[in-house]
């Protein structure tokens, strides 16, 4: 309940509010407005706002290889195993890269009808002419093939693949072995075919994708060191 007490007869009222020990206001009473913004309670500020559905331009992975004045947005991968910032859009690679759509509609329309195989052959590499659009080469995903690890715990590492592993209901497992003789294991998802044999058909990082022990990189430095002095 609420009590009025008046000062004097010229003088504005007072009011004094009492309320019981167990009476709350409403989430909606708890929001003020100072002059045109509004200050609303933290339990009104807290709402889920959802997935995000929108990629900038300027945002979008630089291997896409996309201008930023074409447009203000780029095509937003769907949500699944391919992760955002490694895969390529269909998208991208019918209508940017081989040329066989305008628009993205055009590229829906090319996919609804089933004329584009996707994962057909799961982990091959191609080698495609930009100007034509034509497959030139190809390397199967083989054993004796070189090949580069583009995810987890040996990210960067390039060696020929030995062994491949097929455990049906979980991960294949693929082993590898660098240059320097050393072997390593990783998901099948995590290689990418880079050569026939041992010539690659990109150029090879600093390193060429060996990893040294913590005794050779030191090793490595002082060696570098003593040479430079």
């Amino acid at each position: 309940m609420f009590k009025l007490r008046s000062i004097d007869k010229s003088a504005l009222a007072d009011f004094y509010f009492t309320f019981a020990p167990d009476f709350r206001l409403p989430s909606s009473a708890l929001s003020s407005r100072t002059g045109s913004r509004e200050v609303l309670s933290p339990a009104d500020s807290n709402m889920a706002r959802g997935p995000k559905k929108h990629l900038k331009r300027v945002a979008a992975p630089k291997h896409w290889m996309l201008d930023k004045l074409t447009g203000v947005f780029a095509p937003r991968p769907s949500t699944g195993p391919h992760k955002l910032r490694e895969c390529l859009p269909l998208i991208i690679f019918l209508r940017n890269r081989l040329k066989y759509a305008l628009t993205g509609d055009e590229v829906k329309k090319i996919c609804m009808q089933r004329f584009i195989k996707i994962d057909g052959k799961v982990n091959d590499t191609i080698r495609i002419d930009l100007e034509t659009g034509k497959i030139t080469d190809f390397i199967k995903f083989d054993t004796a093939n070189l090949c580069m690890v583009t995810g987890g715990a040996n990210l960067g590492r390039i060696g020929v693949i030995t062994n491949r592993e097929r455990h049906p209901g979980s991960f294949d497992v693929v082993h590898v072995k660098d240059s320097t003789g050393n072997s390593f294991a990783t998901r099948l998802s995590n290689i990418f075919v880079i050569g026939k044999g041992n010539k690659p058909w990109v150029s090879l990082p600093r390193g060429k994708g060996i990893r040294l022990t913590i005794a050779e990189e030191r090793d490595k430095r002082l060696a570098a060191k003593q040479g430079s002095s």
